[in-house]
């Protein structure tokens, strides 16, 4: 803190909200004190048998042994350290992980879980700690205090272990931990894996989970709930949250032109650098040089990994994710109001996506709702959070050999009793199927051909996202169907829109939107609507 206040080093705005939420919430406390002597066995600890510290990393480090007076707990209880690639991440936990196990913790039995999604990644501290103890400089001492065996790690003294799992949750129960590792969390499709492991902390004094990762391309899944949460903590929006929160990465993607700002992604770039910063430097510096002859996607990787700040390929989605994400707002009563129904029926063997579009202003407010069959989910691994999106609200799941076309039309009937729902848009593929049904409720259907509207509507779908004029609410399937869209731009310039994984990637629900999207003429604006002048 002391640095960035003398202007010695650069920290991304995250970093500022940190030192700021410190001086105003933290620090002055009465009621909480450092533990510095636990502190100095930790970095003597490390720096003898691993690496020197930075400064940024005994300042973490540091919040690790906060702890309350009364009680003696940790003051923190999760760590968030969300840092680029070669940022020290791994070597950091390997260190703290071999401390926490050892007499210098001073607590028996304090089991410590790694999960990552894949052995290879879970592995990576777990490989580091046992190459520390086998083959160390001072291997003799290490190898005297603790038995490292390729599948786990334990003390001799206090009985505490180390193991690594994979995230399959289904089959994995945690250990009667101390401390949980969640490694690259951005791979984390929900809160599964984080369920099953914390349920096991607790019953072992001063337990702590440490969520660790760059950022990556996975959207709308536990990363971007868990950095969601942490603006909130940094914000001061939730002072009892025991989150601490340390984001670094670019504020902004001009920054990544100038090399001095890289540091603000990756604080191993911090002056003085250490041999192994200026060496990385190095490296990241001839990848960046080189993006100029390489493909889109190198960039957005570069810019994802090395400077942990999310980049979207425009040429191929339809939107940031930070457009999609600004979809999130409240919606307005819209009751009586004038609108257009959105039918997607492309397959009654997976999903129908159903929804009416309505116009305030400038805005387009899209109520959706999706019928998802049963078998189908037990047949493919969607890796997305089906069932909670049911309990929420936002889909039904049916126990059927086919989504049987009642569900559709009793959803528009249901619907037309509260908006004003006259006219519905479907693609002619399969229309057919429910066609009859729908008119004979009344309804006006209007049939289009998808790929030749999504030509034209293309201009307009880029504008009304990047100008923040969606609204589908808090609707997490949503967000998830547009961010898995597709754009195919052909010979002629023309784009169409498509699936970024044909059965896992599912869009019924932004295809239903299109279609509604357009014939948005037949929305009267503003307009409120009275059943009493509908002859049904």
């Amino acid at each position: 803190m002391d640095q960035y206040d003398s202007g010695l080093i650069k920290v991304s705005k995250y970093l500022v909200f940190l030192f700021l939420y410190l001086k105003k919430h933290v620090l002055n406390r009465e009621d909480i004190y450092f533990d510095v002597e636990q502190h100095e066995r930790y970095i003597a600890f490390t720096e003898k048998n691993y690496f020197p510290l930075m400064p940024f990393q005994k300042f973490i480090t540091a919040f690790v042994f906060l702890y309350y007076k009364d009680d003696g707990f940790p003051f923190y209880e999760q760590f968030f350290l969300y840092k680029a690639r070669g940022a020290g991440k791994n070597g950091l936990i390997s260190s703290l992980v071999n401390f926490f196990i050892s007499d210098l913790h001073g607590i028996d039995n304090y089991n410590v879980s790694i999960v990552a999604n894949s052995e290879e990644q879970a592995m990576t501290s777990f490989n580091e700690i046992y190459n520390v103890i086998k083959t160390s400089e001072n291997k003799k001492v290490l190898e005297s205090l603790f038995h490292a065996k390729r599948s786990e790690i334990v003390s001799r003294t206090n009985g505490s272990r180390i193991k690594f799992h994979t995230s399959n949750a289904k089959t994995k129960d945690s250990l009667r931990d101390g401390c949980v590792i969640y490694d690259e969390v951005h791979e984390f499709e929900d809160s599964t894996i984080v369920d099953v492991f914390s349920s096991g902390l607790g019953k072992v004094k001063n337990s702590r989970e440490f969520f660790i990762t760059t950022d990556g391309f996975v959207r709308g899944g536990y990363l971007d709930d868990l950095k969601e949460r942490a603006i909130r903590v940094l914000n001061g929006e939730s002072l009892d949250d025991p989150l601490f929160v340390f984001m670094a990465t670019l504020d902004a993607d001009t920054e990544m032109d100038d090399p001095s700002n890289w540091q603000k992604a990756n604080p191993m770039f911090h002056e003085p650098m250490s041999d192994y910063a200026k060496s990385l430097f190095r490296k990241v510096k001839t990848q960046y040089i080189t993006l100029g002859n390489s493909k889109p996607s190198a960039r957005i990787r570069f810019m994802t990994k090395r400077m942990n700040f999310p980049a979207t390929d425009l040429e191929t989605s339809v939107a940031t994710w930070e457009e999609i994400e600004a979809t999130s707002r409240e919606i307005i009563d819209l009751s009586h109001r004038s609108c257009v129904g959105g039918l997607d029926f492309a397959s009654v063997r997976d999903f129908v996506a159903v929804g009416l579009l309505f116009k305030n202003g400038d805005d387009y407010i899209w109520l959706s709702h999706s019928f998802v069959r049963r078998g189908f989910l037990n047949a493919v691994d969607m890796k997305a959070p089906i069932e909670d999106w049911e309990k929420e609200g936002l889909l039904t799941i049916v126990d059927e050999p086919v989504i049987n076309i009642k569900h559709v039309v009793n959803w528009f009937v249901k619907m037309r009793e509260i908006y004003g729902l006259t006219t519905i848009v479907a693609d002619t593929f399969r229309l057919d199927l429910v066609k009859t049904a729908l008119e004979a409720e009344g309804f006006e259907i209007m049939y289009v051909r998808t790929k030749g509207i999504e030509a034209l509507l293309a201009p307009r779908v880029e504008t009304i996202f990047a100008e923040r004029r969606v609204v589908y609410g808090d609707n997490p399937l949503m967000r998830w169907y547009t961010h898995n869209v597709k754009v195919i731009t052909d010979a002629k310039g023309n784009r169409t829109y498509g699936k970024k994984d044909e059965v896992r990637r599912k869009t019924d629900g932004f295809q239903a939107f299109i279609h509604a999207l357009y014939r948005d003429d037949l929305i009267e604006d503003d307009a409120d609507f009275y059943l009493m002048d509908i002859s049904f």
